[in-house]
């Protein structure tokens, strides 16, 4: 049996449903893999799911691909690469409390944003305030990470990143009443999020394994799409305690369609990629320029 480790981005959820199925189903055992997985409530999110892959602590993470782009620009830079994205589609959005007062973008200025410290984020956010007329000043606050979406409802900040499949859900559920603002509407070209991630130098090394791995994966999350409810059973046992009142078959339903299909499953579209890429130096987010092919690996799906 071939070993890996992945290592989450976040407690247990339905971003997650298809690597926890593909272990309870058995898919990765019939190809000759022992996965385990990793969540960052396990040490408190003490180090980033990309910063075990770069120590050896894990084969692989779940993280915003702009993870890739900030290890390969770091001062000692590490080979990340995209493998595969979980949605064809940016299924995350900035939500604000409706009771907030806050009906768009611009009106975040002034206001507290809680954000997660990632590579763009804060600037993201800034540029989108711009793009809807706003002056883009607004107070950072960086608050424990498990905790963050808790400060929205505690009125300790304004607003923050959510996706809408898993906090949306949550706050329907709970009758929270939130607004909404996609990245894409206020000329923000996201790129995918979460992606898997890995280095360059394993992948290539071990590219048969890690082939497998992305097909066990990819018929884990495809099964999902046919079979919700069966496929909540397999990860409903790790979900955190904080989140047990979500309704994890509407979640899943919500997020289905946004997978993509057997063709595309977990496939980085090169223009979508580079649209990201020339966006950030447009808004010298970045300075070096990187050609998508060293930021992807293509070929294994």
């Amino acid at each position: 049996m071939e070993k890996f480790t992945i290592s989450l981005d976040w407690t247990a959820n339905t971003n997650h449903t298809g690597f926890y199925v593909a272990k309870a189903k058995g898919f990765y055992t019939e190809l000759g893999l022992e996965v385990r997985i990793d969540t960052p409530d396990m040490d408190n999110y003490s180090r980033t799911p990309a910063k075990k892959v770069e120590l050896g602590q894990a084969d692989m993470a779940l993280c915003p691909f702009e993870s890739v782009v900030s290890y390969r620009t770091k001062n000692k830079a590490f080979d990340a690469v995209a493998i595969a994205t979980i949605f064809q589609e940016d299924v995350s959005a900035i939500a604000s409390l409706a009771s907030s007062g806050i009906q768009c973008p611009s009106d975040l200025d002034g206001k507290v944003y809680a954000s997660y410290k990632a590579r763009y984020e804060d600037e993201i956010v800034r540029q989108m305030i711009k793009n809807n007329g706003g002056r883009g000043d607004f107070k950072i606050v960086y608050p424990e990470k498990l905790g963050i979406w808790e400060t929205i409802l505690k009125s300790k900040s304004d607003a923050t990143w959510i996706f809408r499949n898993w906090e949306g859900i949550q706050a329907e559920n709970e009758g929270i009443d939130l607004n909404l603002f996609k990245m894409a509407d206020y000329g923000i070209p996201y790129g995918y999020s979460p992606i898997v991630f890995a280095s360059e130098k394993e992948v290539t090394e071990r590219k048969d394994a890690y082939t497998r791995f992305l097909e066990a994966t990819k018929k884990g999350y495809l099964f999902a799409q046919e079979n919700p409810a069966e496929a909540v059973k397999c990860f409903a046992p790790f979900v955190a305690k904080q989140d047990k009142n979500i309704d994890l078959v509407q979640s899943q339903k919500c997020s289905s369609p946004f997978y993509g299909t057997a063709e595309n499953w977990g496939i980085l579209e090169k223009q979508k990629v580079a649209q990201y890429l020339d966006w950030l130096l447009d808004n010298k987010l970045e300075e070096q320029p990187f050609a998508v092919k060293d930021l992807v690996f293509f070929g294994l799906l």
